[in-house]
């Protein structure tokens, strides 16, 4: 399973590519309004630091102008995937920018039929949103299962699934143990993967026991 990050914050970005576990990023206007900065110059600076897909989402509603500002973005850099709603007129410009070697992103995928559409459209990745399905009572995991299955069936479907709306550890690994190809969290929920209490427990221990040695291993 590839790991992106849901966030435009550049330091969070360069710290947690470090750890070599960050595969792309996903961001949003709201995300990039956060920094008070200009759109693509953002977006510009994430993809310098990123080599794999960096979403950046379109803000027109209607076709033509999706599509003129998906050109527009990826003559940013040539890992930006352009960001487009899961709306009939996404799905045109979808179609469009795929049909000229554009990597596009369906975003805002709440149900099954709608993830057949973006596959259909041609998208690279396709987005649902299974944190805000679970706040309406709905089951997240369950649409995930339900695409799933549906690619499956299809070879002609190369649409990979980026489970977003990522609010906790169960859902990377329920999204894993079912088989879609990416998850996107933000940095507070990748960082959670790696905790765990009996971790920093046993590490306190053997600290503790090497300390009564008084050795040092560079000194050694």
């Amino acid at each position: 399973m590839k790991f992106f990050i849901d966030t435009a914050d550049i330091d969070e970005i360069r710290d947690l590519a470090e750890t070599g576990l960050v595969d792309g990023v996903t961001t949003n206007p709201s995300l990039i309004a956060k920094t008070g900065r200009k759109f693509t110059e953002v977006v510009a600076e994430i993809c310098a630091v990123i080599d794999g897909p960096v979403s950046a989402e379109v803000t027109a509603l209607d076709a033509p102008g999706m599509i003129n500002e998906g050109r527009k973005l990826r003559q940013i850099a040539d890992n930006v995937a352009v960001k487009v709603p899961l709306t009939p007129d996404g799905l045109k410009a979808c179609k469009a920018l795929s049909a000229e070697d554009t990597m596009v992103n369906v975003t805002l995928c709440f149900s099954a039929a709608q993830a057949i559409l973006a596959a259909k459209a041609g998208a690279a990745f396709v987005s649902p949103f299974v944190g805000r399905l679970d706040d309406i009572g709905g089951d997240g995991m369950a649409l995930i299962a339900d695409i799933v299955e549906i690619y499956d069936n299809y070879a002609a479907f190369t649409t990979e699934i980026l489970v977003a709306s990522i609010r906790h550890p169960m859902h990377v690994i329920e999204a894993a143990r079912l088989g879609a190809h990416i998850a996107t969290m933000p940095p507070a929920a990748l960082r959670q993967l790696y905790d765990h209490p009996l971790t920093d427990k046993g590490l306190a221990a053997f600290l503790d026991d090497w300390a009564k040695t008084g050795q040092s291993i560079l000194e050694s």
